[in-house]
């Protein structure tokens, strides 16, 4: 028992000795801790109560998007969405316009039309087939008051096949949403990666005709919203 005590007691005094060493070294020998972002005092808050105190103008609870550079609102953006799970988003699309095909890795979205004419496509997880067996596609036409949903990492784009802008907003189940652009992700793999991916479909030397590749009907109808609307095609 004396030996235990010996040798608690040395630990005491050699931490007490490395405290002292510390708080006496030159303050460019400390290690220097960055100031917390907004963001990050709230998410560490430890309740709903203290993560208001941090947020003490009502100012803090609205979000402009005219004045916004992005249109989300998410976490970084608009601090006061810390804590609901939630982020917002409006936008429009172009006359003869279509958003890339993307997904969102870490949330649903709930996509609505306020004007105009939206037709989207969306692709589920592997096992969700169709009446032939073949991977489901679901498309939707969108007008004025209508919404549809694009579950969490499904696979979706919207078109505009009108001549008048299409105005929309979408709610996303995550304060931290992200966004991942299907086509330049895939085809950021290498052609060897890529060429046993898509087996006998792609020759490696035809790689290059198919990277950003995007659906077939998608592109007819991009065409022939170009022909109703006049517009025409720029060259790549």
């Amino acid at each position: 028992m004396m030996f235990t005590g010996i040798t608690l007691s040395s630990g005491i005094i050699a931490i007490v000795a490395l405290a002292a060493s510390a708080s006496a070294a030159p303050q460019g020998m400390r290690r220097s801790t960055p100031e917390l972002s907004l963001t990050a005092q709230l998410q560490l808050a430890d309740t709903a109560v203290d993560r208001y105190k941090l947020l003490p103008k009502d100012e803090d609870f609205v979000f402009d998007f005219t004045k916004s550079e992005t249109p989300f609102a998410n976490r970084k953006t608009f601090p006061a969405l810390v804590g609901s799970g939630t982020s917002f988003s409006i936008g429009s699309l172009p006359a003869c316009s279509m958003s890339y095909l993307h997904l969102h890795p870490r949330a649903t979205e709930l996509f609505s039309i306020h004007s105009g004419r939206v037709l989207s496509q969306m692709v589920p997880e592997v096992g969700v087939v169709d009446s032939e067996g073949k991977q489901r596609v679901i498309n939707a036409e969108l007008g004025p008051g209508m919404m549809t949903i694009f579950p969490a990492g499904s696979f979706h784009t919207q078109v505009n096949p009108d001549c008048e802008p299409a105005n929309f907003t979408a709610a996303l189940s995550s304060e931290d949403f992200g966004i991942g652009l299907v086509a330049a992700e895939t085809f950021a793999l290498s052609d060897d990666v890529i060429a046993a991916t898509f087996g006998q479909s792609i020759a490696g030397e035809d790689i290059e005709k198919v990277r950003g590749a995007i659906p077939g009907d998608v592109v007819i109808k991009v065409e022939e919203c170009l022909v109703k609307c006049g517009k025409m095609k720029r060259e790549a």
